[in-house]
Parts: C-alpha cells; structure tokens; sequence
C-alpha cells in the first residue's frame, strides 16, 4: 500500500504546532528525509530541538546528529526558528 507522507505531514503539523512531542520527533524525521516536504535541516533540528527540550532524549540525540551536517548559518536560523516558535491552542 502506497504511503502518503504529504497526508501524514498534514496531520503531524497539526499536532505538533500543538506542542505534541511525539509529532514534533516525527515532522522533525520528515523534513530530515524529504517526505511528504522538500527536504530541509533547519526545520528538522528545530522540531527536534523543540523535543529535545521538553525533555525527548530521541530527539537530542537526532538533534546533535543533525547539528553535525549544518553549516553554522543553518544552526543559527534553525535556533532562531526554535526561539520565536510558539504553540497553537
């Protein structure tokens, strides 16, 4: 059965704006591997540093692994993003 990551994006996004952890580890996944989005670092270690802190040891941990493909420009703009992300009700 074909998978539809934009569908699972969709409703990954949603949760995760929410501040739901397990949906900000997985967006994080799925911008890191381009599916269901273009394939973009900076947001993957920003949802991954959002989890990581709350307290999700998956998330640091793919947040350093990350951290270690990006430029320090790309560091800087995804803890920026971090920094003004705010949750949605």
């Amino acid at each position: 059965m074909p998978q539809d990551y934009a569908e699972a994006v969709k409703w990954y996004r949603l949760a995760a704006d929410q501040g739901e952890l397990p949906a900000q580890f997985q967006l994080g996944i799925m911008c890191f591997l381009g599916k269901g989005v273009p394939h973009d670092i900076v947001h993957a270690y920003m949802w991954f540093k959002l989890g990581e802190a709350n307290g999700d040891l998956g998330a640091a941990a793919f947040r350093a692994m990350v951290a270690e493909r990006m430029t320090p420009w790309q560091i800087a703009e995804a803890q920026k993003l971090t920094r003004e992300w705010k949750p949605t009700k």
